[in-house]
């Protein structure tokens, strides 16, 4: 049904936009195959008029004329219709260079650069290569997760999705539904915020832990989108980043560089062990897990018990 009505709906632009003439109902009804199968004359005018004033929402301008013989005519004059000259300074023409080689790892890096050659063709000013570096970073965003193009599109469309996803603490993936909001990239990893319609909250999910395919699914979504979507913020609270309280880890000596980074006191032990005293924050177990046996949990309590629940799981899977 969508393809129908986007294929009627440029049938009926073209239309348009080609005439010379006003062009009648009658005309527009006898020019357009849709319009022709429509099984009544009240079913053609309120499809015609449903497509009419879907195209001006669209921004297509159409000019409403009536004849001599008081007949009503339609058509979309091409001046009325044509996007002024684009005028770019080097600064503008930079910001988009850099847009398309942030890009230059996803599937969007074809439509990127092709969006600069039009521009060009434009009139983007000869002496202005927007490829041409301008510093001494390179900047990219790493796209390499499969579920990044299916939920970009299902995030842009307000679509909802399913997928199965697979926690830290888990050993194996759950179905999940979700209503998409925003996709954002931090420290090197991409994650989605939305509504998890299972769980009737709010949740974040990074994609590398999405397996299987991303469905979309029918239907409008049920919560509403909030105005501001703080994915970074978030995160940064679920890996300990914000932190309220501190823990105290015993770590072998010579390993765990990152948590030393982070330590408030360091104090040296016996037998290649070291005290830290670190900010514990939501995610802290699951981060401490990752290193394996060169961490023991001293305090507090609740943090050493999610840590060997944690080491359990991973021992049964």
């Amino acid at each position: 049904m969508a393809i129908a009505k986007a294929e009627r709906l440029m049938n009926l632009a073209l239309c348009l936009l080609g005439t010379r003439r006003p062009l009648s109902k009658r005309e527009l009804r006898e020019s357009i195959e849709a319009y022709l199968e429509a099984s009544s004359d009240d079913s053609f005018n309120r499809m015609f008029e449903r497509d009419k004033d879907d195209l001006r929402e669209l921004g297509l301008v159409i000019e409403t004329v009536e004849n001599l013989d008081g007949e009503v005519g339609y058509l979309a004059r091409r001046d009325s219709n044509r996007l002024p000259a684009i005028t770019l300074d080097a600064e503008e023409a930079a910001a988009l260079g850099l847009a398309a080689k942030v890009w230059q790892q996803a599937r969007l890096a074809g439509a990127a650069s092709g969006a600069l050659q039009k521009l060009r063709a434009a009139g983007l000013p000869e002496d202005v290569d927007p490829y041409e570096p301008h510093g001494a970073l390179e900047p990219h965003i790493p796209v390499h997760e499969a579920a990044f193009e299916p939920l970009m599109l299902a995030c842009r469309d307000r679509r909802p999705v399913s997928f199965d996803y697979r926690k830290a603490t888990a050993v194996r993936p759950e179905p999940r539904h979700v209503e998409p909001w925003a996709l954002e990239c931090w420290r090197g990893h991409w994650y989605l915020a939305g509504w998890d319609r299972d769980r009737g909250a709010e949740r974040v999910f990074r994609l590398s832990r999405i397996t299987g395919k991303v469905r979309t699914r029918a239907g409008r979504y049920t919560a509403e989108v909030p105005d501001v979507v703080t994915v970074r913020e978030t995160v940064a609270g679920w890996a300990g980043e914000i932190a309220d309280r501190s823990a105290l880890i015993r770590l072998r000596t010579g390993a765990g560089y990152p948590l030393r980074a982070k330590a408030v006191s360091v104090r040296e032990l016996e037998g290649g062990w070291d005290e830290l005293e670190i900010p514990y924050g939501h995610g802290l177990d699951a981060w401490l897990v990752e290193f394996g046996p060169d961490v023991v949990v001293l305090e507090p309590s609740e943090l050493r018990a999610d840590v060997v629940d944690r080491l359990r799981a991973v021992a049964k899977g």
